[in-house]
């Protein structure tokens, strides 16, 4: 298995959510809100910008969990198997890295996402769309769609 991009980061996640934020300032987003786990380790963005339909709520979610188990697999290992102590300390520090990991990945991706952007290729509301939060229980569009297996939901009749 070969490593995954910026494995081996030693930013703070706080420092990388900064980073994010900035970008998304920049471009138009207001009340930025980060999304906290019960053991206080962020989880996610939520964000409203500005579109031509008005503020539009949006939320950028980071999947540390997931990393987690990769990193997990790549530091695999037969040794001090049943050091208890030692394998405590270790769950810790990947759980720590995977966070890191994980939104040093989401500033990447936002940075190319807004370098994009600046060149008019593609509008802001098209680069967040499947993180469009809709409904009342805060889903994302893209939750939604694979909820109806992506094909659009019945609408509402305004009659």
């Amino acid at each position: 298995m070969s490593p995954i991009a910026n494995y081996s980061t030693s930013v703070a996640a706080l420092k990388s959510i900064g980073e994010i934020t900035g970008m998304l300032v920049a471009h138009g987003a207001t009340h930025i809100l980060t999304d906290y786990d019960d053991g206080g380790q962020p989880v996610g963005l939520a964000f409203l910008i500005v579109t031509p339909y008005g503020e539009t709520p949006f939320r950028l979610p980071a999947n540390v969990e997931r990393v987690e188990v990769l990193l997990k697999q790549l530091a695999s290992s037969q040794y001090r198997q049943y050091d208890r102590e030692y394998q405590e300390k270790r769950k810790a520090k990947i759980k720590l890295q995977a966070s890191m990991v994980s939104w040093r990945i989401l500033k990447d991706w936002v940075r190319a996402q807004m370098a994009i952007l600046e060149t008019e290729m593609v509008s802001i509301d098209q680069i967040f769309l499947p993180y469009m939060q809709v409904g009342e229980k805060g889903k994302t569009l893209y939750e939604v769609m694979l909820e109806h297996r992506f094909q659009l939901p019945e609408g509402k009749d305004d009659a």
